[in-house]
């Protein structure tokens, strides 16, 4: 959606801008969760050391999607805090780290057509029940429940994102009134 407003810039300007500012809790929710796997991951936990790395492809990218994202948001809170009169360079670097974020996320989304297309087609499974290879339980344990497999992990992740978007919403409706001498 945020996109869509690129087209008709000089009208949408203003959803340009609260649609951004809300974006910011999702994405911060998104880098520090990665950040949280990545770190885990190399830090040899067993259980993120046992689903294996990412495909090569997507770790030689990981880093300029990462730091495309960060510098779009980091330009556009910029522009909109230091007004106007900062256009240039910040309205450039704006502009091409947004393409450059386009083509790397496009080519990360494109590594993972598999897992999402695999995740499509097993909505109902818990992402634990999907990632993890099929096993039996130890002896003496008590097997998992279809109800508490659907329950782990699923709940927290949607709090998380949940307090993440009103966050980003929080901070969109405080700025709105900064938005004026870009608008006007």
């Amino acid at each position: 959606m945020l996109g869509v407003t690129i087209i008709r810039i000089g009208q949408l300007l203003w959803l340009h801008l609260f649609l951004g500012l809300v974006l910011l809790g999702p994405v911060a929710l998104k880098l520090a969760s990665t950040g949280y796997r990545f770190a885990r991951y190399y830090g040899s936990d067993p259980a993120y050391r046992e689903k294996g790395p990412p495909a090569p492809a997507l770790r030689g990218l990981a880093p300029f999607v990462v730091f495309f994202t960060l510098a779009v948001f980091a330009t556009g809170v910029a522009l909109l805090v230091l007004g106007p009169s900062s256009r240039q360079p910040l309205v450039l670097l704006h502009k091409v780290s947004f393409f450059a974020w386009l083509a790397v996320t496009a080519l990360h989304v494109i590594g993972h057509l598999p897992e999402i297309t695999r995740l499509f087609l097993h909505a109902r499974r818990s992402r634990r029940e999907i990632i993890q290879p099929r096993a039996e339980p130890p002896p003496g344990s008590r097997p998992q429940t279809h109800a508490t497999a659907r329950l782990d992990g699923r709940q927290g992740r949607g709090v998380a994102l949940a307090v993440a978007l009103l966050g980003g919403l929080g901070l969109a409706v405080a700025l709105i009134g900064q938005f004026s001498v870009w608008t006007h």
